[in-house]
């Protein structure tokens, strides 16, 4: 498996930077003794964004450029001499392993049914996404969970790179948003560039800047790629098994038990367009770790949706405990929030009990 920052390699080694000059950066990584570490990878100098930072580490982790330098440039000349280059250069050639996006007619697209434009980052995945997912796996490439997770990632994780940094809205709208949302990789990267307050405006500070941005998305991109190997895919098994069992739990087929609790929301939605499940599930029980009680919660609309298929009904909402047990005549309510997406009980047969009232409700 790949791992991170392991051990330092030399000090930074300082060419100069701007239009006839190179900065050529060996960040932390990784320490390899093989002739791979000797290629040399480069991108743009100045200001810089999430997908060239994370398409940089993305390559690295790659056999064939595990250890390569980074090498910050705009200078064609430079570029020609390079092994790999990403967002600059104004070429798409995998062949050559050049990965740039802004040139004129460009409209790369990841397939499998996803229609966004690829950023840098996006090629680099395309590209190399099974080597780097293989690896974690400790599988070969063509084993089939390599491309389930394959698609499952650039689904949740680098589709948002992309359609972000190609200025891709998220819905088909002319209404403004109802609020700013800056907390996401992307502007988080942004925030790295220096400030135009810093007096220190040297390229020796922008490409130590430029270090932090690819450590912060190639980490939050390998926490990714984790989660889903070591939860999210184990979850699937889990979750198809919950749903093949659905009308042993109701007749109605519409309520799904998890016998255990984990990542469900995303494979159920994927499993029943998948097996075509007619009725679609409305609530999922499952049993909280913590307090044991069981939980009941109603299967939203869709996975980018606060609005359930069917909520608690209104009556339940806001209430605990003895109170609620009442007005539901359920024994051992908890709670059902203010929204209705969630309620608790006690006991399983609680929860079971209340899916089924509030279906009828």
């Amino acid at each position: 498996m790949f791992t991170v920052a392991t051990k330092l390699l030399p000090p930074t080694r300082l060419f100069v930077s701007n239009k006839n000059f190179t900065f050529s950066l060996m960040a932390a990584t990784t320490f390899s003794t093989n002739s791979s570490a000797l290629k040399r990878v480069g991108t743009h100098n100045g200001s810089f964004h999430c997908d060239e930072a994370l398409g940089c580490f993305m390559i690295r982790l790659t056999n064939k450029y595990s250890g390569a330098q980074i090498v910050r440039t705009r200078d064609p000349q430079v570029l020609e001499t390079l092994d790999a280059v990403l967002d600059v250069g104004g070429v798409y050639d995998p062949s050559r392993d050049r990965y740039d996006h802004h040139q004129k007619g460009f409209d790369e697209v990841f397939g499998h049914g996803f229609t966004t434009k690829l950023s840098s980052a996006g090629l680099i995945y395309k590209h190399f996404g099974t080597e780097i997912i293989a690896k974690e796996l400790q599988v070969d490439e063509g084993h089939p969970d390599v491309t389930r997770l394959y698609l499952a990632i650039y689904k949740s994780f680098m589709e948002a790179i992309d359609a972000v940094d190609n200025g891709i809205n998220r819905y088909d709208t002319d209404q403004p948003p109802k609020y700013v949302n800056n907390t996401h990789l992307s502007p988080r990267v942004g925030r790295l560039n220096l400030d135009w307050t810093d007096p220190d405006q040297s390229s020796e500070k922008e490409n130590e800047a430029f270090q932090r941005a690819m450590t912060l998305a190639g980490t939050e991109f390998l926490d990714c790629v984790r989660f889903h190997v070591k939860s999210w895919l184990p979850a699937r098994t889990i979750v198809m098994d919950c749903l093949a069992a659905r009308t042993d739990i109701d007749p109605s087929g519409e309520i799904m038990v998890l016998d255990r609790s984990c990542p469900w929301k995303l494979h159920l939605f994927e499993l029943e367009q998948e097996l075509k499940t007619e009725p679609p599930i409305i609530y999922v029980l499952y049993q909280d770790e913590r307090s044991k009680s069981w939980r009941v919660q109603a299967v939203n609309k869709s996975l980018d949706s606060f609005e359930s298929r069917k909520a608690l009904p209104s009556q339940w909402r806001g209430l605990r405990d003895d109170e609620l047990s009442k007005e539901a005549g359920i024994p051992g309510c908890v709670f059902v929030h203010m929204s209705g997406f969630i309620g608790g009980n006690r006991t399983y047969e609680g929860a079971l009990a209340m899916a089924r009232c509030s279906l009828k409700l």
